[in-house]
């Protein structure tokens, strides 16, 4: 019957041997995406190892298959030549809207960009393998799991002034003088970011938002002797220091 015929197609050999190198396309991307996953899992991040070998695999899956298009709906329809890059463009917009989702600030903190950018050479590790650049895309994969476990260290070893996100809530009434905080905060060894401080005032009450950036990378005090002196500082009532991360 024209039916059996028609269902039989999707069952020629042709169209197996396809299905099998799409498979192997598949488990390879899903493991390379698991291998970049586990270091974010490891570190305790909010995207693990399922979501970078679900956007790996997904990413190889779509473009594996724009290079068989004579092989669709078991070679009965008339495919015209499809373009890859397109699809591609598709992946990236896509995955786009997943990275932002998990970046997230709070004051002058920003987390998640790590994690966004490394969802991002997830899927372009996924692309690589249904492209069929394979070595390629397990040299990605390792670079990409190596940047994020041994640059941080790189950065620590490097010189640089590390930064503290710091917001002071002063007594009621009390009013308090920027030459003075930053006069103590040089002796300190920090200087107050330029552009970086931010008031708000409410119920007679004054708090000041601001980052400071240590004058050279071993000058400031650590922060539990920095919480000591801002407690003996005139005016304040309460505060909070924690390092500007980004």
């Amino acid at each position: 019957m024209l039916w059996l015929e028609s269902l039989a197609s999707y069952w020629s050999v042709p169209e197996i041997t396809v299905n099998l190198i799409i498979f192997a396309n598949l488990l390879g991307a899903l493991l390379l995406g698991l291998l970049v996953g586990y270091e974010r899992s490891f570190h305790g991040r909010a995207a693990g190892m399922r979501t970078y070998g679900l956007v790996c695999m997904a990413s190889a899956a779509l473009t594996v298959i724009a290079g068989y298009p004579g092989y669709w709906y078991g070679e009965h329809a008339s495919m015209p030549g499809v373009d890859p890059t397109r699809i591609i463009q598709g992946i990236v917009t896509g995955v786009g809207f997943l990275g932002a989702g998990v970046i997230m600030k709070e004051g002058f903190n920003i987390s998640g960009l790590t994690t966004a950018a490394s969802i991002w050479a997830s899927s372009t590790i996924g692309v690589m393998v249904g492209i069929g650049f394979y070595g390629a895309a397990i040299l990605l994969a390792l670079l990409s799991v190596a940047c994020m476990m041994w640059v941080s260290r790189l950065e620590g070893w490097l010189p640089s002034h590390k930064a503290l996100a710091i917001t002071l809530r002063f007594k009621k009434d009390f009013i308090p003088r920027e030459e003075t905080l930053r006069s103590a905060a040089l002796e300190w060894g920090y200087d107050i970011a330029s552009g970086s401080l931010s008031v708000t005032h409410q119920g007679g009450q004054t708090e000041w938002h601001f980052v400071a950036i240590a004058l050279s990378r071993d000058s400031g005090i650590p922060i539990p002797e920095l919480a000591r002196e801002l407690a003996l500082l005139e005016g304040i009532e309460n505060f909070a220091v924690t390092p500007a991360r980004n």
